[in-house]
């Protein structure tokens, strides 16, 4: 059973080491929301793999919340990305300034 628990851990490690390398290392601001749900789905097989190991709902109920705030948090930023894109006609982080404080 520990076997099988360390696999589902490395996989989730390298999920989320995938996610924040594309965080930090690309530019355009669809492909950075992808990646912060990669590193979410990491998280997220991480605590449903400790939830059967300790044969506990808790890992499982804390899955699901996160995939409830996941999807509500795509929405949002899928829309903020539709509103900047009319507005900039391009969606690089590194060219974006009106949306400073």
């Amino acid at each position: 059973m520990a076997d099988s628990l360390n696999a589902y851990l490395y996989v989730g490690a390298i999920l989320f080491a995938l996610g924040m390398l594309g965080v930090l290392v690309r530019r355009s601001l669809i492909v950075v929301l992808l990646s912060m749900e990669l590193m979410l789905q990491g998280v997220n097989l991480t605590m449903g793999a400790f939830g059967v190991f300790n044969e506990d709902m808790g890992g499982y109920m804390l899955t699901l919340a996160s995939l409830t705030i996941a999807a509500s948090e795509s929405v949002v930023g899928l829309a903020i990305l539709v509103v900047v894109s009319r507005k900039a006609r391009e969606l690089y982080t590194d060219r974006m300034d009106g949306m400073k404080w």
